[in-house]
Order: C-alpha cells, then structure tokens, then sequence
C-alpha cells in the first residue's frame, strides 16, 4: 500500500441498477447514488425496471443508506412516443411511496419520512425535447445530462447547462486535457464522467473504430472507414491450457500499414469477437478526478449481474475513501477488477494516444467464482443463501465484506445444509442453503467468493 496527500473533496459514486437485486447490492457496497430506469422510455430495454411501487421501495431503501436515486428517461423518443414520455415525465414528478413494512430489516430507517413519501433526485435525460418536456412537467427535479448526448466541447456544456440540465456527463471519448479545459470553460454546472465498464463501438453512428484506429474521429466528420478496409490474416497463435488460454489469436493486417497488426481477433470455444471493444477502467486516475471537482464518477452496468456490480462498487469505494485517507492501493485494485472482467480492461481515451494502458482479464484458470448470496439470518450462526456456483463445503470461502475486506471462511470453519436441512458436501446453483458460522463479518446481502479458482 502506498501513501500520499488526502484530498479534501470526494465524489459522488454512481452506480447502476437494472433491477431490485442489483440495487440492493450496490447500496450494500457503499454507493452514494444510484441510476436505474422505469419500465419505459430508458436506453436499457433488456432491463426489467422499476414499476412506481417498486422504486417507492428503491427510494425507501436509498434513504436508508443516505443515497440518491436517480431516473434514466434518456431514449430518444419519436413523435408517436411523446405522449408515453410525456407520462412517464408526469408520473416520475409525482412523490411516490413505501411503508417500513414492506422492506427487510436491513433497510429499515428510524428517520424514514412519516407518511412513507420519497422523491427521486435527479432525471438522466438525453434529448433535448424531453428535457424541455421535463423542465416544464418536473421543474423541481435536477436534470443530468445523459452520455447519450455526447458532449464533447465547452459550447455543448454551456447550451445544455443555458436549457437547464444541472449535471453534463461528459463524452466518454475526452481524454483528461479535453475534461479539464471543458470544465473551465462553464465551471457553473456538476460534471460526471463514466470511469468503469463497457465502451459502446458506436452510438447513432458514431463509430469509434476511426478514432481508436487511426485518431481521426468520425464525430469531427474524419471517419477513414476502417470497417471497410482490406484485411488479411498476419499472424495466428495456437494456446493451450498451461498458457491460461486455450483458443485461438489471430492478428489482421490492414492493406496499408503491412507488418503492423491492426486488430487482434481471439477465438475461444468456436467464437470471437472482433468488434467487441475493452471495458474502461479509470480506478487508478481517481485522484485526478477528485482535483479537478469532477462531481459524480458513473460506473456502467445496468445489465451486469449483482455479483458484477457489488465487486465494482466495492472497488471503487474503497478507492474513493482511500482518496480521502490518504491511501493508494492500486495493485489490489485491479486484482479484483482483473477478476470480475470479461474483457480487456483499457485507460479508453482518457489518457494520449501513445500511453493508453491495458490490462488483460482474469483467465477461466486465474477467476475466483462467487459462490453465494447472503439472504438472511436464521439465528446466530445460520444464514439463508442463495447458492450462485457449486460450492463445495470442502473449499475455503472469503467474505465479501465492504471496503475490500476479504476475511477467509476455512472449510473447517462452516457448514453448510441442503434445503432438507442435511449437512451437504456440495450445493448447486439455483437452489438456497444455509451457511452455519458464526463469523463477526456474516451480514444480510453480502457475497462469498471462492478463495482459489474453480
């Protein structure tokens, strides 16, 4: 662990939830704020969103752990669906309700508002309509602009600031120089920038593969075409398992920069995925964003599982708080982040050109599969759980416990019982168990990891 100055802000950690499991365990992990979606008019339609009962819960559950909920309405509606908009932006005005019955004891709050009334705090919206639409029906809710609307200069952030959004999530493709000047330029209003997980290839035709290839951004109309270049195979390497990888790499070589492999193609199991881009990683320049007062750092993952966002989270709040102790811990950082990726993890654009940083994914060999989900206390030393992996009882387990602790349960150390109540060797996936142990760092909603690979 490395030391160096606290800094005197933090910002806000953003985090995504596509349903009430993902939020339960974002807020179990420490974020500050989280985005999530109705059951319409949201960029996630794979998600199952939240019907105003279910985010009367959400915002319920949100105080409980003195966060914020904010609303995604950022499609980018038709003339047909502005009356479905319109709705929504009605709906979404209004208070909306839960009584402390309806929540587990977890989240109970002795300062939860008498008559169960719990508002949203922010709109994440894109287009410019419904933010106008917005502005009218919900005047006292905040707007934050959505990266949908790609603002990528500091005229962009004045116009969008001048209609009324309070918050601009910049473009993903800025690098820290652009960040910074665009930040200047209008100080008056919040800035967020998404720091982890998946980079879309192209949004509305604003294909990436020019700018990654070639640094001639399609968005500055200076697309060079690559998705229609001429490629050839350069090179193919065979692995196997002692290697951590058993497919398949083949490097292409573009028609016009001959030696020089151009894209990497891994197959893995009969397929590849040419066009699938690294995630975005940014956890070890949060000190740069804290400086320059960037408000909110937004995690991507509305779809992700709740294992995927609870070991994100985790990360990215201890590293925030490290900020702020004046610690720096980057190595066990990415080791956790390495294990929860499926891709290449990258700098993205953040940094120049010639110093973009890349960090390979965990291997099938290297992972450490979560096993379980803790639902709840039976007694002192029984926990009901919902099983993720075989887990066999003969095998160490770690806590997942908040703020990168990671206490080991030794096989000798618990048990575990099937649902007839037998002491079990194994369970499996998709059914519930309980784990006996009486360890101090057992809680409702935290996870259990594998302590070696499968």
């Amino acid at each position: 662990m490395d030391t160096m100055p606290a800094t005197t802000f933090s910002p806000e950690l953003l985090a995504p939830a596509g349903d009430m499991a993902r939020l339960d365990a974002v807020l179990r992990y420490g974020a500050d704020a989280v985005y999530l979606g109705g059951t319409e008019m949201n960029l996630r339609a794979g998600a199952s969103g939240f019907t105003p009962e279910a985010l009367g819960i959400a915002l319920a559950k949100a105080h409980s752990c003195g966060a914020k909920i904010y609303c995604c309405v950022n499609a980018l509606p038709y003339e047909h669906q502005l009356k479905t908009m319109q709705a929504t932006l009605e709906r979404l005005a209004q208070p909306f309700f839960c009584n402390q019955e309806q929540l587990e004891p977890q989240w109970r709050s002795a300062d939860a508002p008498a008559n169960g009334e719990y508002r949203i705090s922010g709109l994440i919206i894109a287009d410019p309509g419904v933010l106008r639409m917005a502005r009218r029906i919900a005047p006292h809710i905040p707007v934050h602009l959505s990266t949908q609307a790609n603002t990528a200069n500091s005229e962009s952030a004045a116009f969008w600031r001048d209609i009324g959004a309070s918050r601009l999530n910049l473009a993903r493709e800025l690098g820290a120089a652009d960040i910074k000047a665009i930040m200047r330029a209008v100080p008056d209003v919040e800035y967020e920038t998404f720091v982890h997980g998946a980079m879309c290839l192209a949004v509305s035709g604003r294909c990436l593969l020019s700018a990654w290839m070639n640094d001639r951004p399609a968005n500055l109309g200076q697309c060079t075409h690559p998705c229609r270049f001429d490629y050839r195979t350069a090179s193919v390497e065979c692995s196997d398992q002692e290697s951590g990888f058993g497919g398949i790499e083949v490097d292409f070589e573009e028609r016009t920069r001959k030696g020089a492999p151009a894209w990497t193609v891994t197959e893995d199991d009969g397929w590849s995925h040419i066009w699938s881009p690294h995630d975005l990683c940014l956890v070890r320049y949060l000190r740069w964003f804290a400086m320059q007062g960037v408000a909110a750092l937004k995690i991507e993952g509305r779809m992700k599982t709740a294992g995927y966002a609870a070991q994100v989270v985790d990360v990215y709040r201890a590293a925030i708080d490290d900020l702020a102790a004046g610690r720096y811990r980057p190595d066990l950082y990415m080791a956790e982040l390495r294990n929860t990726a499926t891709r290449p993890l990258s700098s993205g654009f953040f940094l120049p050109s010639g110093r973009r940083k890349t960090w390979p994914a965990a291997t099938k060999e290297e992972r450490l599969p979560l096993v379980a989900r803790i639902i709840g206390q039976h007694n002192d030393d029984a926990w009901e759980v919902a099983v993720l992996a075989p887990w066999h009882a003969s095998t160490s387990v770690h806590i997942l416990a908040p703020g990168l602790n990671r206490p080991e349960l030794a096989q000798t150390g618990y048990g575990v019982e099937n649902h007839k109540g037998e002491l079990a060797q194994t369970v499996h996936p998709g059914t519930k168990a309980v784990l006996r142990c009486g360890h101090k760092d057992l809680a409702a909603g935290l996870f259990l990891r594998a302590a070696n690979p499968a």
